[in-house]
């Protein structure tokens, strides 16, 4: 079992930076990717940036995001960041953070979830 929480999220204006952190506790050694999901109102749940955790480090990120969003992990400390620059309203949504056993960006491979950190990017 693989525990995720996520910590970060507020309210923010457009245009400002926010960081989310998931920390990863258990059985971290099944852990090869972690990846950040979000689901904005009315939307479905969709993937905004992937990393293989434990080796390389190579990132993945969703269209939406690129050039604005960066995604970190401190593997030692078993934590991913989100780091969210020049944030736009239709950014706003329930970030989740995941773990996959293995490379993916089909939602059905990941594992394990956190509950989730409500970003609001509103003036």
């Amino acid at each position: 079992q693989v525990r995720l929480v996520e910590s970060g999220g507020g309210l923010v204006q457009p245009g400002e930076s926010l960081t989310l952190s998931c920390t990863a506790s258990g059985s971290v050694f099944s852990i090869y990717t972690m990846a950040w999901y979000r689901q904005g109102p009315g939307n479905q749940r969709e993937l905004v940036a992937s990393i293989r955790f434990r080796d390389s480090g190579t990132t993945n990120y969703a269209d939406p995001v690129k050039g604005r969003f960066t995604i970190s992990r401190d593997k030692d400390r078993n934590i991913m960041y989100l780091q969210m620059n020049s944030m736009k309203p239709e950014d706003t949504a329930v970030y989740y953070c995941a773990t996959a056993p293995a490379w993916s960006d089909h939602e059905f491979l990941y594992d394990y979830w956190g509950q989730g950190t409500k970003v609001t990017v509103s003036s």
